[in-house]
Parts: structure tokens; C-alpha cells; sequence
């Protein structure tokens, strides 16, 4: 499926009716990007994991209410933005909470020096954004790495068009500066 509109709509209803291929082709397709998005939010393994399991509950406790127009990555990514942001309310989690990207394994036929580089990009990034507020990281994370636009994530993130934008200049400035700084 490739995520347009109408497959959407056909999965909405194939759910809406109980179908368990409808629920399986959903989470097969937007269940790494989900856990991602929470990983990358809040640095925690084992609580992304349990987060994207609850957005996936509920999804299913949902199924039959859900309108036939609802943008599923919208839906799933509201829901689990909201999970996180509760989640961090009841535990107080401190805002610059390392974030666990974790090195991804290199494709084959990379060198050991160019796995090496790999990985030291990705943890200048992972430090990069823990530089970032929680607003900004959000922004980055939701436009930059999942593909929203800034509109799409104003609306999902319950803020003006305008603000999202100013929150994704702020965080690529930053983000730019901070890895463009020298490392001791």
C-alpha cells in the first residue's frame, strides 16, 4: 500500500468492519515509523516500545469509530505524540533526556572506516538534538525525518502554521550550529 488517500480509506473501512488483515497491513506499514518517532522524542527504548503498542491498541479499540476520510499517519502520529507528551507529564521526565537513536547496521560492502564515520554522524546528530527544546525537536523530527509538512504538522501538534515554522527555523539553526562546532 502507498499510503495515498484511497488506500487509506479502504483500510479505515476494512477495520471499521473487524478485518485483521486491515489492522496487520496498518501495522506492518506504520509501526517502525511510529516506534521511531518516539524513540527519537524521548530516548527511551523500552518506553518508545511500549507507546507504539498502546497506539496500536488504541487503533484497535477505535477501529469502529474511525471516519472513512481519516489520514491514518496523521491519526497514528496524533495518538502517540499525545501517549509521549502524557506519559512525560505523569513520570516529569527531565528534558534533556539522552536520546538512544542507536547506530543502524551499515549497508554491505561499507568499509569499517566508513561505518565508523556513519556512526559518529549519527551520534553528532543524536547530541545535536538533545540541544534542541522539546517543541523544536518535535518539529524536526515530525517534518525533517517523517515527511509532514510544517502545515500538516501545525495540525497535528495543535499549533499555528506559522509558530511550526518558526519552531523548524529555531531547531535547524541550532541543530546547524551545533554541528558545525568543533568536537574536543
Amino acid at each position: 500500500m502507498s499510503g495515498d488517500p484511497e488506500d487509506d480509506r479502504e483500510l479505515v473501512l476494512a477495520l471499521g468492519q473487524g478485518e485483521r488483515a486491515a489492522f496487520d497491513a496498518i501495522y506492518d506499514r506504520f509501526r517502525p515509523r511510529v516506534f521511531t518517532f518516539l524513540l527519537r522524542m524521548g530516548g527511551d527504548h523500552a518506553l518508545a516500545e511500549d507507546l507504539m503498542q498502546e497506539t496500536f491498541v488504541r487503533l484497535a479499540t477505535k477501529a469502529r469509530s474511525l471516519a472513512p476520510d481519516t489520514r491514518l499517519k496523521a491519526w497514528l502520529f496524533t495518538v502517540a505524540r499525545n501517549l509521549f507528551f502524557d506519559q512525560r507529564r505523569r513520570s516529569a521526565l527531565d528534558r534533556a533526556r539522552s536520546m538512544a537513536l542507536g547506530a543502524a547496521l551499515p549497508p554491505a560492502g561499507t568499509t569499517p572506516l566508513e561505518a565508523m564515520e556513519t556512526n559518529e554522524r549519527a551520534r553528532a546528530v543524536t547530541r545535536a538534538l538533545q540541544h534542541l527544546k522539546t517543541d523544536q525537536r518535535e518539529a524536526i523530527l515530525l517534518c525533517a525525518v517523517e515527511g509532514f509538512s510544517p502545515t500538516e504538522a501545525a495540525h497535528l501538534t495543535g499549533v499555528e502554521p506559522a509558530a511550526m515554522r518558526q519552531r523548524l527555523a529555531r531547531a535547524r539553526r541550532i541543530l546547524r550550529d551545533q554541528l558545525e562546532r568543533p568536537r574536543p
